[in-house]
């Protein structure tokens, strides 16, 4: 998998992409769209959800912006 990914990411223009890469984005986008964090640690085979989180899951300054706005329906 590995040779694959480095040969259609350099056709694409793409430098240092890595199979592992891929992973850490799925677990970023399944925790951005709702995926229950204790689901996607069993699919992704981590012992707890805590190294899921932890070590897979890295926040985008558009996905803070966006639950920072969820606080305005708290009417404080």
């Amino acid at each position: 998998m590995q040779f694959r990914i480095k040969k259609f990411s350099k056709d694409c223009g793409i430098e240092n992409m890595h199979f592992h890469v891929l992973r850490h984005t799925f677990a970023t986008r399944c925790v951005e769209v709702g995926f229950e964090i204790k689901s996607l640690s069993e699919v992704l085979g981590h012992s707890t959800p805590r190294i899921t989180l932890e070590r897979y899951v890295h926040s985008s300054i558009e996905f803070k912006r966006k639950n920072m706005e969820k606080l305005e329906t708290v009417g404080w």
